[in-house]
């Protein structure tokens, strides 16, 4: 029996799973496990899923580079014309390296420092998305020349998604709360000469399946729109952020263009629309392949202890997220069986699934975790020591290799240790 698969681009031939035209276990050949794979393509057509659903109206769409910074995958990006939603001063120097055009980049963050704020003047970014007094404050203190910044609205909404990963509801710390925003813009005209402000912002969370909060929050900050412009204010932007949804198991969210055709009916047409993608874009080009090391029984209880682990994939243990589990390779012959999926790492939180009923395989077999192409590698960490994986990319009957596999010497090569 084939097992069920939810990423796009993945099947089975022969038995065997490919991830586009490439066959998996030739991937763990060259490369080893744990193992990111992604999917070009997908990452492609997801991309063009934006762009066509506002390709209607004036509008740009940043990357949100914090659900996968890999630079292969920002320099695919910014070669369909895609520009950058960054947080900090990494992901700002990060998406400069790859070559994305400074007006094609904005800056959240409810913490930027003075060194990321004179980093994003200097390199004349489109937009800081500003969120409280003391960060206007600084802006104007240090800018030597004008600014153009864009408010983050917080307009206290439901969003219907994970309490970890809401950003739009009511006493978050994201944004200005939509009854202060009015006043906070007149604060900025009247005590900041050195601030335009062009623009108006909110991102209300991630993982939303739900098109309503969309639509909500739209017409709230639509609504500021208007007071400004009749105040005098010549807002330029509106940006929507990201937070699109995607299918882990059996959601169903909303497309791109069933999203934009509400909003492009809120939104007024002299406005260039500005969105911030991320899990959309590659959350479904990505999968992590493990090695199974053992099987375990625990008085009734299975265990399947597999060589990824909280360390390469920290979503499970973090939200509580789902990801399908599959073989790589099925028979005929293929048992089920209901387990934890558990990693090596000293935690009873180190799981990539719980109470799973899965194809059973053998110990030194292959498994994939599904749709781990967003908060999947760049939330990895070192924790016990362990390496963190390589990174290939797939397209078609080809494949490259984008982030080495670490090894041991990088573990301490920031440390300062006495050499004997």
């Amino acid at each position: 029996m084939q097992p069920k698969l939810v990423t796009p681009n993945l099947k089975y031939k022969n038995n065997n799973l490919f991830f586009e035209e490439v066959e998996i276990e030739r991937l763990v050949e060259n490369f080893g496990t744990p193992l990111y794979v992604y999917s070009k393509n997908q990452i492609v057509k997801n991309f063009n899923n934006y762009k066509q659903a506002l390709a209607d109206r004036n509008h740009l769409i940043c990357y949100a580079v914090k659900a996968n910074t890999n630079y292969s995958i920002i320099k695919i990006i910014k070669e369909l014309g895609g520009g950058a939603d960054v947080t900090s001063y990494g992901e700002l120097w990060r998406v400069l390296k790859v070559g994305v055009e400074p007006k094609k980049i904005v800056f959240a963050g409810v913490g930027k420092n003075e060194e990321e704020i004179k980093f994003a003047i200097k390199n004349k970014i489109l937009l800081i998305n500003v969120e409280s007094k003391d960060e206007v404050d600084l802006i104007n203190k240090v800018a030597k020349r004008n600014v153009d910044v864009a408010i983050r609205v917080n307009p206290e909404i439901n969003t219907y998604t994970i309490t970890h990963i809401s950003t739009g509801e009511e006493g978050v710390k994201f944004g200005i709360p939509i009854k202060d925003v009015i006043d906070f813009a007149k604060y900025i005209k009247e005590r900041c000469k050195k601030i335009n402000l062009i623009g108006l912002h909110f991102h209300i969370g991630s993982q939303i399946c739900n098109i309503k909060p969309f639509v909500e929050a739209t017409k709230k900050v639509v609504k500021i729109f208007n007071i400004l412009k009749n105040l005098g204010f010549d807002i330029r932007y509106i940006d929507v952020g990201g937070g699109l949804g995607i299918k882990y198991k059996d959601e169903e969210p909303p497309t791109p263009q069933t999203l934009f055709s509400k909003l492009k009916k809120i939104i007024p047409k002299d406005v260039t629309i500005i969105c911030e993608p991320g899990r959309y874009i590659v959350g479904n080009a990505g999968i992590l392949v493990c090695k199974v090391l053992y099987h375990k029984k625990v008085r009734n209880k299975n265990f399947l202890i597999v060589d990824a682990s909280m360390t390469d994939l920290i979503r499970p243990t973090f939200y509580g997220a789902y990801h399908n589990v599959i073989p790589v390779i099925i028979s005929n012959h293929s048992k089920m069986i209901t387990c934890d999926i558990v990693g090596p790492v000293c935690e009873t939180s180190d799981f990539l699934a719980k109470n799973r009923t899965v194809v059973d395989v053998e110990n030194g077999g292959l498994l994939v975790i599904e749709t781990t192409g967003a908060y999947g590698f760049v939330m990895s960490s070192n924790y016990n020591s362990r390496l963190r994986p390589a990174e290939v990319m797939v397209d078609n009957d080809s494949f490259y290799l984008i982030r080495k596999r670490e090894i041991f010497n990088d573990l301490i090569e920031k440390e300062i240790y006495e050499k004997n």
